[in-house]
């Protein structure tokens, strides 16, 4: 019965004490004072200038660089949302690749400030230096339109390396098995396997730009050596074969242009100084 009482008690007591507390009341004109002087002050506009080039095959007209004045202070920090404000809010026509927005997919390579890079990667240099930033296709490309290249034949020379796992003397009766490898020859594809055929290093690349017809250039290099160590492939002799000619491969002069230039930060040069060791 007493610790009845004094449970009760102590809920009275308790009940008592909330009444006598202050109650604070805001308006939504408070509030909003409140809100207006936590918020950050506004940043200042600054403006910079973008040099596009542009060319269209509909009006037959000639390249140009189109010059544009964008806020950076009201935009994201990367080059491509760059080209988004532009295309939204003043022109349209602008025609340029882009997909996953994280330097994965390869869509949005292009040639800014005379390096070839990622537009989605390439961040914007906001401090005002009265310098504009110039935006090129990737050099020595056929262009379709504006900043879009053609990479038709970029991906035929991919294609032509064959690249997927070949297996000799494979029962398909036993139907889909699994190809092991262990974690020494898994490591060896490091670096070789997390190129996204940009294209970046290939149009950086000299013997590329005036041999693109008959040498295969850094990237295709590269994923071929990929395929020609990978432990579960059995066609190695067969890949070195194939890419061992004076064009295809040794018109590589080791100029290291693809692997200043990779967005990724791989090294396309050493990878094909391999091949050429493993054909010798």
């Amino acid at each position: 019965m007493f610790s009845v009482a004094r449970r009760a008690a102590g809920r009275s007591v308790g009940f008592a004490r909330g009444a006598f507390e202050p109650r604070v009341v805001t308006t939504s004109a408070t509030q909003g004072a409140a809100a207006a002087a936590a918020a950050p002050a506004a940043q200042p506009a600054n403006m910079q200038e973008f040099s596009i080039y542009r060319w269209s095959p509909d009006d037959g007209g000639k390249p140009r660089y189109q010059k544009y004045q964008v806020d950076t202070n009201a935009c994201g920090p990367m080059m491509l949302d760059v080209l988004f404000k532009i295309k939204d809010e003043q022109d349209n026509s602008l025609s340029f690749r882009r997909s996953c927005r994280e330097g994965i997919c390869g869509s949005c390579a292009m040639n800014i400030n005379g390096v070839n890079t990622l537009a989605c990667l390439s961040k914007v240099e906001k401090a005002a230096t009265g310098v504009g930033t110039k935006i090129a296709p990737l050099p020595h490309m056929f262009v379709v339109r504006d900043l879009v290249v053609d990479m038709a034949n970029f991906y035929a020379q991919y294609k032509s390396i064959e690249p997927w796992l070949q297996k000799k003397d494979l029962d398909k009766s036993k139907g889909p098995v699994e190809n092991y490898q262990n974690k020494e020859n898994r490591a060896k594809l490091d670096g070789l396997y997390e190129c996204i055929m940009c294209a970046c290093c290939s149009t950086s690349c000299p013997s590329y730009w005036w041999n693109s017809d008959t040498y295969l250039g850094p990237a295709v290099l590269m994923q071929a050596y990929r395929w020609i160590i990978d432990s579960r492939d059995d066609y190695t002799d067969e890949r070195l074969a194939k890419v061992n000619d004076a064009m295809k491969l040794f018109r590589c002069h080791t100029i290291m242009n693809c692997s200043k230039v990779c967005p990724k930060g791989l090294n396309p040069a050493q990878a094909i100084a391999k091949v050429k060791s493993m054909v010798n």
